[in-house]
């Protein structure tokens, strides 16, 4: 679990902290947002279309490792 509390404290990092995150998101509070531990899975692209942070990285729980670019293999 540590390693996703890490990449949420990047992402709202990111995007200029959890005010500036839950303003880009629209419909949620500063608070609610200060208080993740790991991005929902509902705000996942969101998040992810905001920070630039791959959603594989931000939630490998659902979407898995990040797939290898077949050109460099």
């Amino acid at each position: 679990m540590r390693r996703m509390e890490n990449v949420t404290a990047r992402a709202k990092g990111l995007a200029g902290g959890a005010s500036a995150l839950a303003q880009a998101l629209g419909n949620i509070s500063s608070q609610a947002v200060s208080q993740w531990e790991k991005i929902p899975a509902s705000r996942v692209l969101d998040v992810e279309r905001i920070t630039g942070i791959s959603r594989h990285e931000l939630r490998p729980d659902i979407f898995g490792a990040a797939p290898h670019d077949k050109a460099s293999a």
